[in-house]
């Protein structure tokens, strides 16, 4: 019970109006039924909208998820919280059962305002992602047969055989399956198995280590979905996925580097995740076929370390990116994370650490995504694509119509990012 609830859908179903419709059917029940005070009910759903507007407007005005929330946010927020104040007003009115209706549709209000919310974002998918909880069954993963290097692309040398799986397997990384992590404490991260993963003797397939946003959590369900896609029209083949965090909370961004107070999280990523691909997943062991990726904060993280570590990841894939770590916040991280020392923090930069190893990306793959719409982050996303074409990355800037920095970028962005490293990867014909 607790999964299926955990993993429900919440954006892609009715939730967010069906709770809104209960809202509205017990608020007319409870307000047209005598006795009755209209006076009292409207003035109470008028200071809930005033609190809904005041709140959008705060936020924006802090600028707390680094972009403007979406109008259609405020309208969910005022909807919730006018409907949560009318219910509440009318809740005084005996009988007993105009009270219980009210407090429902107070509570569906509530519900539904926030799911709406949570909807014109449309990157938590479900609760578990909301709360930043794992709730991916633990994985057993199959035994390590090859690591090879393919000889010829495995589009032209693979056969799916019988009873190949239809889609791939996720799992949480725990129990025997926890990738160490000595100085740093991320959450719960996740791994996908494409169908091809799941057979007897099964190819060494392309890595990809995937980071989420910031606020987020290491969700897999829109890279799952994406890579599953991809699988379903490709014979089974499709990365290996480890969705990892890259935080280690909610609320803090470690701005992708080893520091006293929040952790040694570039060596998790860098050494540890590494070390622990090539002794428990058959995955290619040669950078040629490695991806550091992520979105947003991830995406900015993915960035900075392909830079840096060009003989570890021979590809890089940022779905709305930020320009670099610490982009929105330089003061606060140059302070937090490198001890107030500004030139610690410039020499950290993806631009600097290209000019740090010159000739290094030739060969290496640069995949950039952004929503057309995104103002904000997208010019910045624009700039990382002209520099690692200039540094010698292949590079592939895919724009996303109608899209800003949210959920239809992220999907977007998805879709046609592993499109282009399905064919750099040798998973598909090139273009």
């Amino acid at each position: 019970m607790r999964h299926w609830l955990l993993t429900l859908e919440i954006v892609a179903s009715p939730l967010t109006e069906i709770f809104l419709g209960i809202a509205a059917v017990g608020l007319v029940i409870a307000i047209v039924v005598p006795p009755r005070h209209p006076w009292r009910v409207l003035i109470a759903a008028g200071v809930g909208a005033v609190f809904g507007v005041g709140a959008y407007l705060l936020l924006n005005g802090l600028n707390v998820f680094g972009i403007q929330l979406p109008f259609l946010a405020e309208v969910y927020a005022v909807a919730g919280l006018a409907g949560c104040g009318a219910a509440i007003a009318a809740a005084w009115d005996p009988p007993w059962w105009r009270r219980t209706i009210a407090i429902i549709a107070a509570v569906a209000a509530l519900l539904g305002g926030g799911l709406g919310v949570n909807k014109t974002f449309a990157v938590n998918h479900n609760l578990a992602s909301l709360f930043g909880i794992q709730a991916a069954d633990p994985i057993v993963l199959p035994p390590v047969t090859s690591t090879a290097v393919p000889t010829a692309p495995l589009y032209q040398t693979w056969t799916p055989p019988a009873g190949m799986p239809a889609k791939g397997q996720v799992g949480a990384l725990v129990g025997d399956a926890l990738i160490p992590s000595p100085g740093f404490t991320p959450r719960e991260g996740a791994i996908y198995l494409p169908p091809a993963a799941l057979v007897p003797n099964p190819p060494a397939l392309p890595l990809i280590v995937f980071m989420m946003g910031q606020p987020g959590s290491p969700d897999p369900t829109s890279l799952q979905r994406t890579l599953d896609a991809y699988a379903a029209k490709h014979q089974g083949l499709a990365p290996i996925a480890i969705i990892a965090d890259q935080l280690g909370a909610t609320t803090v961004d470690p701005a992708c580097a080893d520091s006293q107070r929040y952790g040694a999280v570039s060596s998790y990523f860098n050494v540890s995740i590494p070390q622990w691909a090539r002794t428990h997943l058959n995955v290619i062991d040669d950078p040629r076929y490695w991806t550091i990726g992520g979105y947003s904060n991830g995406g900015a993280c993915a960035w900075a370390w392909a830079a840096q570590f060009p003989g570890i990841w021979g590809n890089v894939f940022a779905v709305s990116g930020n320009e670099f770590p610490g982009s929105e916040t330089i003061k606060k991280t140059v302070a937090e994370v490198f001890g107030g020392n500004q030139d610690a923090f410039t020499a950290a930069s993806p631009l600097a650490q290209l000019a740090r190893h010159p000739g290094a990306y030739a060969g290496h793959v640069a995949i950039f995504t952004m929503g057309a719409e995104d103002d904000t982050f997208g010019p910045g996303i624009q700039r990382n694509a002209k520099a690692a074409a200039d540094a010698g990355f292949t590079v592939h800037l895919e724009q996303i119509p109608g899209a800003g920095h949210v959920g239809n970028a992220l999907d977007g962005g998805l879709t046609a990012g592993v499109a282009d490293l399905g064919s750099a990867l040798g998973l598909a014909p090139p273009g």
